[in-house]
Protein backbone atom coordinates (compact mmCIF):
# COMPACT_ATOMS: atom_id res chain seq x y z
CA UNK A 1 0.00 0.00 0.00
CA UNK A 2 1.20 3.54 -0.69
CA UNK A 3 2.77 5.27 2.30
CA UNK A 4 1.39 8.79 2.47
CA UNK A 5 3.60 10.40 5.13
CA UNK A 6 6.98 9.77 3.42
CA UNK A 7 5.48 11.07 0.17
CA UNK A 8 4.20 14.23 1.86
CA UNK A 9 7.57 14.82 3.50
CA UNK A 10 9.30 14.77 0.13
CA UNK A 11 6.53 16.97 -1.31
CA UNK A 12 7.20 19.51 1.45
CA UNK A 13 10.85 19.73 0.38
CA UNK A 14 9.83 20.25 -3.24
CA UNK A 15 7.45 23.06 -2.20
CA UNK A 16 10.23 24.78 -0.22
CA UNK A 17 12.56 24.47 -3.23
CA UNK A 18 9.81 25.91 -5.41
CA UNK A 19 9.50 28.92 -3.09
CA UNK A 20 13.19 29.63 -3.73
CA UNK A 21 12.52 29.57 -7.49
CA UNK A 22 10.26 32.60 -6.98
CA UNK A 23 13.28 34.65 -5.90
CA UNK A 24 14.39 34.97 -9.55
CA UNK A 25 11.27 36.83 -10.76
CA UNK A 26 11.41 38.84 -7.53
CA UNK A 27 14.91 39.93 -8.55
CA UNK A 28 13.63 40.80 -12.03
CA UNK A 29 10.78 42.82 -10.49
CA UNK A 30 13.26 44.77 -8.36
CA UNK A 31 15.63 45.27 -11.32
CA UNK A 32 12.87 46.70 -13.52
CA UNK A 33 11.02 48.26 -10.57
CA UNK A 34 7.80 46.84 -11.95
CA UNK A 35 4.36 46.83 -10.37
CA UNK A 36 4.40 43.11 -9.51
CA UNK A 37 7.32 43.24 -7.06
CA UNK A 38 5.04 43.14 -4.02
CA UNK A 39 3.33 39.99 -5.31
CA UNK A 40 6.48 37.88 -5.20
CA UNK A 41 7.37 38.74 -1.64
CA UNK A 42 3.96 37.55 -0.46
CA UNK A 43 4.08 34.50 -2.74
CA UNK A 44 7.53 33.44 -1.51
CA UNK A 45 6.50 33.74 2.14
CA UNK A 46 3.22 31.86 1.63
CA UNK A 47 4.83 29.05 -0.38
CA UNK A 48 7.83 28.64 1.92
CA UNK A 49 5.62 28.69 5.03
CA UNK A 50 3.31 26.05 3.53
CA UNK A 51 6.22 23.78 2.63
CA UNK A 52 7.85 24.26 6.02
CA UNK A 53 4.60 23.56 7.88
CA UNK A 54 4.06 20.36 5.88
CA UNK A 55 7.65 19.29 6.58
CA UNK A 56 7.24 19.84 10.33
CA UNK A 57 4.00 17.84 10.30
CA UNK A 58 5.53 14.90 8.42
CA UNK A 59 9.22 14.89 9.43
CA UNK A 60 10.74 11.70 10.70
CA UNK A 61 9.14 9.60 7.93
CA UNK A 62 12.12 9.58 5.59
CA UNK A 63 12.36 6.35 3.60
CA UNK A 64 13.27 4.93 0.21
CA UNK A 65 10.33 5.51 -2.09
CA UNK A 66 8.60 2.44 -3.47
CA UNK A 67 7.03 2.37 -6.96
CA UNK A 68 3.58 3.38 -5.72
CA UNK A 69 5.08 6.19 -3.61
CA UNK A 70 6.89 7.53 -6.67
CA UNK A 71 3.75 7.65 -8.79
CA UNK A 72 1.80 9.43 -6.06
CA UNK A 73 4.58 11.95 -5.49
CA UNK A 74 4.84 12.78 -9.18
CA UNK A 75 1.07 13.23 -9.45
CA UNK A 76 1.01 15.45 -6.34
CA UNK A 77 3.94 17.61 -7.45
CA UNK A 78 2.51 18.27 -10.90
CA UNK A 79 -0.89 19.22 -9.47
CA UNK A 80 0.15 21.05 -6.28
CA UNK A 81 3.11 23.08 -7.57
CA UNK A 82 1.01 24.93 -10.21
CA UNK A 83 -1.40 25.92 -7.42
CA UNK A 84 1.42 27.72 -5.59
CA UNK A 85 2.64 29.14 -8.90
CA UNK A 86 -0.67 30.97 -9.27
CA UNK A 87 0.04 33.19 -6.25
CA UNK A 88 1.99 35.97 -8.05
CA UNK A 89 -0.67 36.05 -10.79
CA UNK A 90 -3.59 36.13 -8.36
CA UNK A 91 -2.00 38.83 -6.22
CA UNK A 92 -0.95 41.09 -9.10
CA UNK A 93 -3.98 40.42 -11.32
CA UNK A 94 -6.95 40.46 -8.90
CA UNK A 95 -9.47 40.13 -11.74
CA UNK A 96 -7.95 36.77 -12.69
CA UNK A 97 -9.89 33.88 -11.13
CA UNK A 98 -8.24 30.77 -9.71
CA UNK A 99 -9.50 28.60 -12.60
CA UNK A 100 -7.82 30.82 -15.17
CA UNK A 101 -4.66 31.30 -13.08
CA UNK A 102 -4.32 27.56 -12.50
CA UNK A 103 -4.80 26.90 -16.23
CA UNK A 104 -2.04 29.42 -16.98
CA UNK A 105 0.44 27.87 -14.54
CA UNK A 106 -0.39 24.31 -15.54
CA UNK A 107 0.17 25.37 -19.16
CA UNK A 108 3.54 26.74 -18.03
CA UNK A 109 4.75 23.82 -15.89
CA UNK A 110 3.59 21.21 -18.41
CA UNK A 111 5.27 23.28 -21.19
CA UNK A 112 1.99 23.45 -23.09
CA UNK A 113 2.05 27.17 -23.78
CA UNK A 114 -1.71 27.67 -24.00
CA UNK A 115 -2.55 31.02 -22.46
CA UNK A 116 -5.57 32.94 -21.23
CA UNK A 117 -3.67 36.20 -20.87
CA UNK A 118 -3.61 38.99 -23.43
CA UNK A 119 -1.69 42.25 -23.39
CA UNK A 120 1.57 40.41 -22.72
CA UNK A 121 3.59 43.36 -24.05
CA UNK A 122 2.24 45.55 -21.24
CA UNK A 123 2.54 43.02 -18.41
CA UNK A 124 5.28 43.63 -15.82
CA UNK A 125 8.53 41.98 -17.00
CA UNK A 126 8.63 39.80 -13.89
CA UNK A 127 5.26 38.21 -14.74
CA UNK A 128 6.46 37.21 -18.21
CA UNK A 129 9.74 36.02 -16.68
CA UNK A 130 7.84 33.89 -14.15
CA UNK A 131 5.67 32.29 -16.82
CA UNK A 132 8.71 31.34 -18.91
CA UNK A 133 10.76 30.24 -15.90
CA UNK A 134 7.95 27.83 -14.98
CA UNK A 135 8.20 26.36 -18.47
CA UNK A 136 11.96 25.96 -18.13
CA UNK A 137 11.58 24.17 -14.81
CA UNK A 138 8.83 21.95 -16.20
CA UNK A 139 10.81 21.22 -19.35
CA UNK A 140 13.16 18.69 -17.85
CA UNK A 141 10.82 18.06 -14.97
CA UNK A 142 10.74 19.49 -11.47
CA UNK A 143 10.94 15.92 -10.23
CA UNK A 144 14.17 15.20 -12.11
CA UNK A 145 15.68 18.27 -10.46
CA UNK A 146 14.53 16.95 -7.11
CA UNK A 147 16.13 13.58 -7.84
CA UNK A 148 19.50 15.29 -7.98
CA UNK A 149 18.99 16.95 -4.59
CA UNK A 150 16.77 14.68 -2.48
CA UNK A 151 19.40 11.93 -2.00
CA UNK A 152 21.38 14.45 0.06
CA UNK A 153 18.36 14.50 2.36
CA UNK A 154 18.38 10.71 2.66
CA UNK A 155 15.57 10.14 0.16
CA UNK A 156 16.20 7.90 -2.85
CA UNK A 157 14.87 9.00 -6.19
CA UNK A 158 14.95 6.10 -8.64
CA UNK A 159 11.19 5.53 -8.49
CA UNK A 160 10.44 9.22 -8.91
CA UNK A 161 12.56 9.46 -12.02
CA UNK A 162 11.04 6.30 -13.51
CA UNK A 163 7.54 7.70 -12.96
CA UNK A 164 8.32 11.09 -14.51
CA UNK A 165 10.61 10.18 -17.42
CA UNK A 166 8.73 10.25 -20.74
CA UNK A 167 8.81 7.32 -23.15
CA UNK A 168 8.45 3.54 -22.97
CA UNK A 169 12.14 2.76 -22.34
CA UNK A 170 12.44 4.14 -18.80
CA UNK A 171 15.04 1.81 -17.28
CA UNK A 172 18.01 2.84 -19.40
CA UNK A 173 20.56 4.55 -17.15
CA UNK A 174 23.13 6.98 -18.53
CA UNK A 175 25.25 6.80 -15.36
CA UNK A 176 25.58 4.17 -12.61
CA UNK A 177 23.62 6.32 -10.16
CA UNK A 178 20.25 7.90 -10.89
CA UNK A 179 21.41 11.13 -9.20
CA UNK A 180 24.27 11.37 -11.65
CA UNK A 181 21.81 10.90 -14.51
CA UNK A 182 19.58 13.73 -13.29
CA UNK A 183 22.54 16.06 -12.76
CA UNK A 184 23.94 15.22 -16.18
CA UNK A 185 20.63 15.92 -17.90
CA UNK A 186 20.22 19.24 -16.11
CA UNK A 187 23.80 20.23 -16.94
CA UNK A 188 23.21 19.64 -20.66
CA UNK A 189 19.84 21.39 -20.44
CA UNK A 190 21.40 24.40 -18.72
CA UNK A 191 24.31 24.68 -21.15
CA UNK A 192 21.96 24.55 -24.14
CA UNK A 193 19.66 27.17 -22.58
CA UNK A 194 22.60 29.56 -22.08
CA UNK A 195 23.72 28.97 -25.66
CA UNK A 196 20.20 29.64 -26.91
CA UNK A 197 19.98 32.92 -24.98
CA UNK A 198 23.34 34.10 -26.33
CA UNK A 199 22.35 33.29 -29.92
CA UNK A 200 19.01 35.08 -29.52
CA UNK A 201 20.84 38.15 -28.24
CA UNK A 202 23.32 37.97 -31.11
CA UNK A 203 20.55 37.95 -33.74
CA UNK A 204 18.77 41.01 -32.37
CA UNK A 205 16.71 40.29 -29.24
CA UNK A 206 17.05 42.34 -26.07
CA UNK A 207 18.66 40.53 -23.13
CA UNK A 208 15.27 40.13 -21.45
CA UNK A 209 13.60 38.68 -24.54
CA UNK A 210 16.61 36.46 -25.18
CA UNK A 211 16.47 34.95 -21.70
CA UNK A 212 12.71 34.37 -21.49
CA UNK A 213 12.51 32.99 -25.02
CA UNK A 214 15.48 30.68 -24.39
CA UNK A 215 13.53 29.32 -21.40
CA UNK A 216 10.45 28.64 -23.50
CA UNK A 217 12.40 27.42 -26.55
CA UNK A 218 14.57 24.80 -24.81
CA UNK A 219 11.57 23.62 -22.77
CA UNK A 220 9.49 23.48 -25.99
CA UNK A 221 6.95 25.49 -24.05
CA UNK A 222 6.03 28.33 -26.39
CA UNK A 223 5.28 31.19 -23.99
CA UNK A 224 6.36 34.60 -25.22
CA UNK A 225 6.57 38.07 -23.75
CA UNK A 226 4.67 39.41 -26.78
CA UNK A 227 1.10 38.85 -27.97
CA UNK A 228 2.39 38.37 -31.53
CA UNK A 229 4.85 35.68 -30.35
CA UNK A 230 7.79 35.50 -32.80
CA UNK A 231 5.81 37.58 -35.28
CA UNK A 232 6.77 40.53 -33.06
CA UNK A 233 10.42 40.28 -34.15
CA UNK A 234 9.69 39.77 -37.88
CA UNK A 235 13.24 38.56 -38.33
CA UNK A 236 14.37 35.56 -40.41
CA UNK A 237 17.55 35.36 -38.32
CA UNK A 238 15.60 35.15 -35.05
CA UNK A 239 13.28 32.54 -36.53
CA UNK A 240 16.22 30.48 -37.85
CA UNK A 241 17.85 30.49 -34.42
CA UNK A 242 14.59 29.37 -32.81
CA UNK A 243 14.15 26.58 -35.38
CA UNK A 244 17.65 25.25 -34.65
CA UNK A 245 17.14 25.11 -30.89
CA UNK A 246 13.59 23.75 -31.14
CA UNK A 247 14.87 20.88 -33.27
CA UNK A 248 17.66 20.22 -30.75
CA UNK A 249 15.24 20.27 -27.80
CA UNK A 250 13.04 17.71 -29.56
CA UNK A 251 15.86 15.12 -29.45
CA UNK A 252 16.33 12.78 -26.47
CA UNK A 253 18.42 14.62 -23.87
CA UNK A 254 20.00 11.30 -22.96
CA UNK A 255 21.45 11.27 -26.47
CA UNK A 256 22.68 14.85 -25.98
CA UNK A 257 24.26 13.81 -22.68
CA UNK A 258 26.13 10.90 -24.30
CA UNK A 259 27.25 13.13 -27.19
CA UNK A 260 28.58 15.74 -24.74
CA UNK A 261 30.36 13.15 -22.62
CA UNK A 262 31.99 11.39 -25.58
CA UNK A 263 32.48 14.57 -27.65
CA UNK A 264 31.11 12.63 -30.59
CA UNK A 265 28.14 12.63 -32.98
CA UNK A 266 27.97 8.84 -32.83
CA UNK A 267 25.13 8.78 -30.23
CA UNK A 268 22.91 10.70 -32.67
CA UNK A 269 23.60 8.21 -35.46
CA UNK A 270 22.73 5.28 -33.20
CA UNK A 271 19.60 6.91 -31.75
CA UNK A 272 16.58 5.02 -33.21
CA UNK A 273 14.42 8.16 -33.20
CA UNK A 274 16.68 11.08 -34.14
CA UNK A 275 17.11 10.29 -37.84
CA UNK A 276 13.41 9.64 -38.44
CA UNK A 277 12.52 12.75 -36.41
CA UNK A 278 14.75 15.08 -38.44
CA UNK A 279 13.72 13.51 -41.77
CA UNK A 280 10.01 13.87 -40.94
CA UNK A 281 10.46 17.54 -40.00
CA UNK A 282 12.42 18.29 -43.18
CA UNK A 283 9.92 16.60 -45.47
CA UNK A 284 6.97 18.28 -43.72
CA UNK A 285 8.56 21.72 -43.96
CA UNK A 286 9.24 21.32 -47.69
CA UNK A 287 5.83 19.78 -48.36
CA UNK A 288 3.90 22.52 -46.54
CA UNK A 289 6.01 25.21 -48.24
CA UNK A 290 5.13 23.84 -51.70
CA UNK A 291 1.49 23.49 -50.62
CA UNK A 292 1.32 27.13 -49.47
CA UNK A 293 2.97 28.30 -52.70
CA UNK A 294 0.61 26.22 -54.83
CA UNK A 295 -2.39 27.70 -53.01
CA UNK A 296 -1.05 31.25 -53.51
CA UNK A 297 -0.79 31.94 -49.78
CA UNK A 298 2.68 33.48 -50.32
CA UNK A 299 4.08 35.01 -53.52
CA UNK A 300 7.45 33.21 -53.52
CA UNK A 301 8.84 29.87 -52.43
CA UNK A 302 11.37 31.59 -50.17
CA UNK A 303 8.64 33.34 -48.17
CA UNK A 304 6.55 30.17 -48.04
CA UNK A 305 9.58 28.16 -46.87
CA UNK A 306 10.37 30.71 -44.16
CA UNK A 307 6.88 30.60 -42.63
CA UNK A 308 6.50 26.85 -43.17
CA UNK A 309 9.83 26.07 -41.53
CA UNK A 310 9.17 28.09 -38.40
CA UNK A 311 5.53 27.18 -37.79
CA UNK A 312 5.75 23.52 -38.80
CA UNK A 313 8.80 22.93 -36.59
CA UNK A 314 7.20 24.89 -33.76
CA UNK A 315 3.98 22.86 -33.76
CA UNK A 316 5.59 19.50 -34.62
CA UNK A 317 8.00 19.84 -31.67
CA UNK A 318 5.03 20.84 -29.43
CA UNK A 319 6.56 24.27 -28.79
CA UNK A 320 3.67 26.43 -29.94
CA UNK A 321 5.38 29.62 -31.11
CA UNK A 322 3.85 31.32 -34.15
CA UNK A 323 5.22 33.81 -36.64
CA UNK A 324 1.89 34.18 -38.45
CA UNK A 325 -1.73 33.11 -38.02
CA UNK A 326 -1.50 29.64 -39.56
CA UNK A 327 -5.19 29.20 -38.70
CA UNK A 328 -5.82 31.17 -41.90
CA UNK A 329 -3.84 28.76 -44.08
CA UNK A 330 -5.72 26.19 -46.23
CA UNK A 331 -6.98 23.56 -43.79
CA UNK A 332 -4.61 20.76 -44.84
CA UNK A 333 -1.53 22.61 -43.53
CA UNK A 334 -2.65 23.23 -39.92
CA UNK A 335 -4.26 19.78 -39.70
CA UNK A 336 -0.99 18.15 -40.83
CA UNK A 337 0.83 20.22 -38.19
CA UNK A 338 -1.59 18.94 -35.52
CA UNK A 339 -0.95 15.41 -36.76
CA UNK A 340 2.80 15.94 -36.37
CA UNK A 341 2.55 17.27 -32.82
CA UNK A 342 0.96 13.98 -31.75
CA UNK A 343 4.14 11.95 -32.17
CA UNK A 344 7.05 13.84 -33.78
CA UNK A 345 9.27 14.52 -30.74
CA UNK A 346 11.66 11.94 -29.31
CA UNK A 347 11.27 10.21 -25.97
CA UNK A 348 13.44 11.83 -23.31
CA UNK A 349 13.05 15.25 -24.93
CA UNK A 350 11.21 18.21 -23.46
CA UNK A 351 8.42 17.75 -26.02
CA UNK A 352 5.01 16.23 -25.48
CA UNK A 353 2.82 13.83 -27.40
CA UNK A 354 2.99 10.11 -28.01
CA UNK A 355 6.72 10.25 -28.89
CA UNK A 356 8.43 9.03 -32.04
CA UNK A 357 9.63 5.76 -30.51
CA UNK A 358 6.06 4.66 -29.75
CA UNK A 359 4.99 5.51 -33.30
CA UNK A 360 7.95 3.51 -34.67
CA UNK A 361 7.08 0.53 -32.46
CA UNK A 362 3.46 0.61 -33.57
CA UNK A 363 4.43 0.68 -37.25
CA UNK A 364 6.85 -2.21 -36.75
CA UNK A 365 4.25 -4.16 -34.77
CA UNK A 366 1.69 -3.63 -37.56
CA UNK A 367 4.20 -4.88 -40.14
CA UNK A 368 4.95 -7.90 -37.95
CA UNK A 369 1.24 -8.76 -37.80
CA UNK A 370 0.98 -8.52 -41.59
CA UNK A 371 4.01 -10.76 -42.04
CA UNK A 372 2.72 -13.26 -39.48
CA UNK A 373 -0.44 -13.68 -41.60
CA UNK A 374 1.74 -14.59 -44.58
CA UNK A 375 4.22 -16.65 -42.52
CA UNK A 376 2.28 -17.91 -39.47
CA UNK A 377 5.13 -20.06 -38.15
CA UNK A 378 7.94 -17.55 -38.62
CA UNK A 379 9.75 -15.94 -35.68
CA UNK A 380 9.37 -12.21 -36.30
CA UNK A 381 10.76 -10.06 -33.48
CA UNK A 382 10.26 -6.31 -33.38
CA UNK A 383 13.63 -4.54 -33.43
CA UNK A 384 14.89 -1.01 -32.85
CA UNK A 385 18.52 -0.18 -33.69
CA UNK A 386 19.16 -3.87 -34.16
CA UNK A 387 17.96 -4.73 -30.65
CA UNK A 388 14.92 -6.93 -30.04
CA UNK A 389 12.09 -5.15 -28.22
CA UNK A 390 10.41 -7.33 -25.58
CA UNK A 391 6.73 -8.06 -26.02
CA UNK A 392 5.89 -6.53 -22.64
CA UNK A 393 7.04 -3.16 -24.01
CA UNK A 394 4.93 -3.65 -27.14
CA UNK A 395 1.90 -4.50 -24.99
CA UNK A 396 2.51 -1.42 -22.79
CA UNK A 397 2.67 0.80 -25.87
CA UNK A 398 -0.55 -0.73 -27.22
CA UNK A 399 -2.27 -0.05 -23.88
CA UNK A 400 -0.91 3.50 -23.87
CA UNK A 401 -2.23 4.14 -27.38
CA UNK A 402 -5.67 2.80 -26.47
CA UNK A 403 -5.93 4.99 -23.36
CA UNK A 404 -4.50 8.01 -25.20
CA UNK A 405 -7.01 7.69 -28.02
CA UNK A 406 -9.87 7.09 -25.59
CA UNK A 407 -8.88 10.18 -23.57
CA UNK A 408 -8.81 12.35 -26.70
CA UNK A 409 -12.26 11.14 -27.76
CA UNK A 410 -13.79 11.53 -24.29
CA UNK A 411 -12.48 15.05 -23.71
CA UNK A 412 -13.38 16.15 -27.24
CA UNK A 413 -16.96 14.96 -26.64
CA UNK A 414 -17.07 16.85 -23.32
CA UNK A 415 -15.97 20.09 -25.00
CA UNK A 416 -18.37 19.56 -27.91
CA UNK A 417 -21.25 18.86 -25.50
CA UNK A 418 -20.42 22.08 -23.63
CA UNK A 419 -20.98 24.16 -26.76
CA UNK A 420 -17.68 24.34 -28.67
CA UNK A 421 -17.63 23.60 -32.37
CA UNK A 422 -16.00 20.26 -33.18
CA UNK A 423 -12.86 21.74 -34.80
CA UNK A 424 -12.16 23.95 -31.79
CA UNK A 425 -12.96 21.11 -29.36
CA UNK A 426 -10.82 18.50 -31.10
CA UNK A 427 -7.86 20.80 -31.73
CA UNK A 428 -7.96 22.14 -28.16
CA UNK A 429 -7.79 18.60 -26.75
CA UNK A 430 -5.02 17.55 -29.15
CA UNK A 431 -2.82 20.56 -28.44
CA UNK A 432 -3.41 20.31 -24.68
CA UNK A 433 -2.81 16.56 -24.33
CA UNK A 434 0.31 16.85 -26.53
CA UNK A 435 1.42 19.99 -24.62
CA UNK A 436 1.59 22.08 -27.79
CA UNK A 437 -0.45 25.26 -27.16
CA UNK A 438 -2.29 26.94 -30.04
CA UNK A 439 -5.09 25.03 -31.77
CA UNK A 440 -7.57 25.96 -34.50
CA UNK A 441 -10.66 28.17 -34.84
CA UNK A 442 -11.48 29.79 -31.47
CA UNK A 443 -8.19 28.69 -29.88
CA UNK A 444 -5.94 29.51 -32.82
CA UNK A 445 -2.54 31.26 -32.63
CA UNK A 446 -4.10 34.72 -33.00
CA UNK A 447 -6.47 34.21 -30.04
CA UNK A 448 -6.28 32.96 -26.45
CA UNK A 449 -8.11 30.37 -24.36
CA UNK A 450 -10.02 33.16 -22.60
CA UNK A 451 -13.00 32.31 -24.83
CA UNK A 452 -13.52 29.04 -22.91
CA UNK A 453 -15.96 28.65 -20.02
CA UNK A 454 -14.71 27.47 -16.62
CA UNK A 455 -15.81 23.90 -17.36
CA UNK A 456 -14.04 23.90 -20.73
CA UNK A 457 -10.95 25.40 -19.09
CA UNK A 458 -10.83 22.58 -16.51
CA UNK A 459 -11.18 19.94 -19.22
CA UNK A 460 -8.18 21.44 -21.01
CA UNK A 461 -6.27 21.69 -17.72
CA UNK A 462 -6.79 17.98 -17.06
CA UNK A 463 -5.73 17.23 -20.65
CA UNK A 464 -2.45 19.10 -20.11
CA UNK A 465 -1.68 17.24 -16.89
CA UNK A 466 -2.63 13.87 -18.35
CA UNK A 467 -0.48 14.52 -21.40
CA UNK A 468 2.55 15.70 -19.47
CA UNK A 469 2.52 12.69 -17.15
CA UNK A 470 1.85 10.35 -20.08
CA UNK A 471 -1.51 9.08 -18.78
CA UNK A 472 -0.40 6.07 -16.73
CA UNK A 473 1.33 8.09 -13.99
CA UNK A 474 -1.83 10.05 -13.26
CA UNK A 475 -4.46 7.42 -14.02
CA UNK A 476 -2.81 4.70 -11.92
CA UNK A 477 -3.21 6.89 -8.81
CA UNK A 478 -6.96 7.01 -9.46
CA UNK A 479 -7.42 3.22 -9.49
CA UNK A 480 -8.79 1.54 -6.31
CA UNK A 481 -6.06 -1.12 -6.52
CA UNK A 482 -3.41 1.55 -6.07
CA UNK A 483 -4.66 2.29 -2.55
CA UNK A 484 -5.07 -1.33 -1.44
CA UNK A 485 -2.36 -3.52 0.08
Amino acid sequence: MVRLLPVLEVLSVVIVMFALAMLLPLGVALLYDDAARHAYGKAVVATFASGAALWIATRGNRAELQPRDGFLLVALVWTVVPAFATLPLLIHLPDLGFTDAYFETVAAVTTTGSTLLSGLDTLPPSINFWRCELQWLGGMGIIVLAVAILPMLGVGGSQIMKAETPGPMKDTKLTPRITGTAKGLWLVYGIMTIACALVFKAVGMTWFDAVVHSFSTMSLGGFSSHDASFGFFNSPAVEAAAIFFMVIAGVNFGTHFLAFRRLSFAPYRSDPEAGVYVALLALSVLGIAYFLLANHVYPSFGTALRHSAFNVVSIATTTGFASTDFNQWPIFAPVWMLFLCCFATCSGSTGGGIKMVRAELMVRQALRELMSIIHPRAYLPVKLSGQRVENNIIFAVLAFMLIWGGSVIAMTMLLAASGLDIVTAFSAVIVCITNTGPGLNQVGPATTYAVLSDFQTWVCTVAMLVGRLELFTLFVVLTPAFWRK
